[in-house]
């Protein structure tokens, strides 16, 4: 286990925890519970949103493996059947409003295992979780190809129009009477908002009429795929064009390692409805170039052109020098859709060096850590109210529009407040202008407490200010409550006047302070 978490370590992942589904069940739920479950150890590793091809334990072992060096990076390729042979989806111009993208593959001569089938459906998870952002960019299907007939059609239909049956359901419905099956579903509920308020919905059929999938709810019962399954129709629909590429490319090189002939996917065509076609999967492989001087200042490294190739293609990036050791040509492989930039490379270089490698050295620039004035005042400030018997609160910097207008008796459209686009509860929907609501909501909180209740906040406020890059300028404000059976307006007095004392601020009305009457 130690070695396993050194080598996730320096790949770049975290070992999480070392743990069985009994150990988490007993967790969880008790002991009581936790009685029959498997005791199979399994290792909980923490993965890098952007890195979709570690999500599956062949990405994972593949990319270790390369690491180690003990197998050369696969060369992943797109077999093109003969004019007529391959498979063709035809996507009609109803898609449109809903769900205008879809891309298609097949997988042929795979075969599974109970261990393979369970890794290919859990890989679709999470994706489906992750880059397709729950279902709302991209959805994925995958068919058994020798239960259906292609050419394949996407297009988009009134509910009451789509009829089918719905994986692993025993009779057919039609796609509202889906919607209402799977309300109640822990798992699919979640998606039916994507299109359940669109007048018609997205859905695939092949050339006999029998539905493949509606995305982005459910796969038809008809083409599901088993472990007995040997050709698989992959089909991603979305919103996202670039997302659907990218889901596709990865779940084809994952599971084409499976296929009679080894890391070889078959592509299909795609129609558009104006016309023009596209064959899919893209698996493109593009070249960068990169000096090695960058990669060595970057990191704070001296090593030679060859041996950082040396160190990004053990990072699945195949690297070679180029022009008398003045550039390194790197080749992205479809499965890194994650390096867009010269330093998504230069950090790959760094985690293939080893970060506990690289020598800690002294920055060349000296400087010293100075708190902000700001912050010392306010740090000053509060050590002193501290003295004067007051307690120091901290409230939430957001806060409901009663608070700051009708519980103040004041006016929402005359205040600069900074709104919340999309807030998630009714107390959290606009940036305070004042920090006395939440001294007052404070007080009302602890009325068990024994009086007085003297409290003080220093905090920041937040305004509109169109004058401002983002629009909207913080202050720093200071609040002070006192709560008593008796008003006590010489104690806020008398604290007034000391944070005068203290800011040297005299009690005058030319360049000083004076306290006047006013309507409350």
């Amino acid at each position: 286990d130690e070695e396993f978490n050194e080598l996730c370590f320096e790949f770049g992942l975290e070992l999480d925890e070392v743990t069985s589904e009994k150990d988490i069940i007993s967790k969880e739920k008790g002991e009581e519970k936790a009685k029959g479950a498997s005791d199979t150890i399994l290792y909980k590793i923490d993965v890098p949103a952007n890195r979709y091809d570690l999500l599956c334990l062949e990405g994972l072992v593949r990319g270790l493996q390369v690491f180690k060096e003990r197998i050369n990076l696969p060369r992943y390729e797109k077999i093109i059947p003969a004019q007529g042979e391959g498979q063709r989806l035809i996507i009609t111009e109803e898609t449109v409003q809903v769900r205008p993208h879809a891309v298609a593959a097949v997988l042929r001569n795979i075969t599974f295992t109970k261990e393979r089938y369970d890794s290919f459906i859990d890989l679709q998870e999470k994706l489906h979780q992750n880059i397709c952002r729950r279902r709302a960019l991209v959805a994925i299907g995958t068919h058994d190809l020798d239960t259906i007939s292609g050419p394949f059609t996407f297009t988009a239909k009134a509910p009451s129009e789509i009829k089918f049956k719905p994986l692993n359901q025993s009779q057919e419905y039609t796609a509202s009477q889906i919607m209402d099956l799977y309300r109640t579903d822990s798992h699919l509920r979640h998606y039916l908002h994507l299109i359940e308020n669109k007048p018609l919905y997205p859905v695939i059929y092949d050339s006999n009429g029998v539905v493949l999938s509606m995305p982005p709810i459910i796969n038809g019962d008809r083409s599901k795929i088993s472990i007995n399954t040997r050709n698989v129709f992959i089909e991603c629909t979305g919103t996202d064009i670039t997302k659907a590429k990218i889901v596709l490319d990865i779940i084809v090189t994952m599971f084409s390692e499976y296929c009679e002939k080894p890391f070889s996917v078959e592509a299909a065509e795609v129609v558009y409805p104006n016309g023009k076609t596209h064959i899919y999967p893209e698996l493109t492989y593009r070249k960068e170039k990169v000096k090695p001087e960058l990669i060595n200042k970057k990191i704070g490294i001296s090593e030679t052109p060859s041996s950082l190739a040396k160190l990004l293609t053990r990072m699945c990036l195949k690297s070679h020098v180029t022009g008398n050791g003045n550039n390194i040509e790197i080749e992205i492989p479809p499965t890194r859709a994650d390096i867009i930039h010269a330093c998504d490379i230069v950090e790959d270089a760094a985690i293939a060096y080893g970060y506990n490698n690289i020598q800690m050295t002294i920055p060349k620039t000296y400087t010293i850590a100075n708190q902000l004035p700001l912050n010392k005042l306010t740090e000053l400030l509060r050590l002193d109210l501290a003295a004067a018997g007051f307690t120091e609160a901290l409230t939430f910097a957001l806060c409901s529009q009663e608070d700051i207008a009708d519980k103040l008796g004041m006016d929402i459209s005359a205040i600069k407040a900074v709104r919340i686009a999309n807030p998630k509860t009714a107390e959290f929907q606009v940036a305070r202008t004042t920090l006395l609501p939440g001294l007052l909501k404070t007080i009302a909180a602890n009325r068990k407490m024994p009086l007085p209740l003297k409290l003080f906040e220093i905090s920041d406020i937040v305004v509109k200010d169109p004058d401002t890059d983002v629009g909207a300028r913080n202050y720093r404000h200071f609040c002070a409550v006192y709560y008593n059976k008796s008003p006590g307006f010489e104690i806020i007095h008398g604290l007034l006047d000391r944070v005068m004392q203290l800011l040297e601020v005299p009690p005058n009305e030319e360049n000083g302070y004076t306290i006047k009457a006013s309507e409350g």
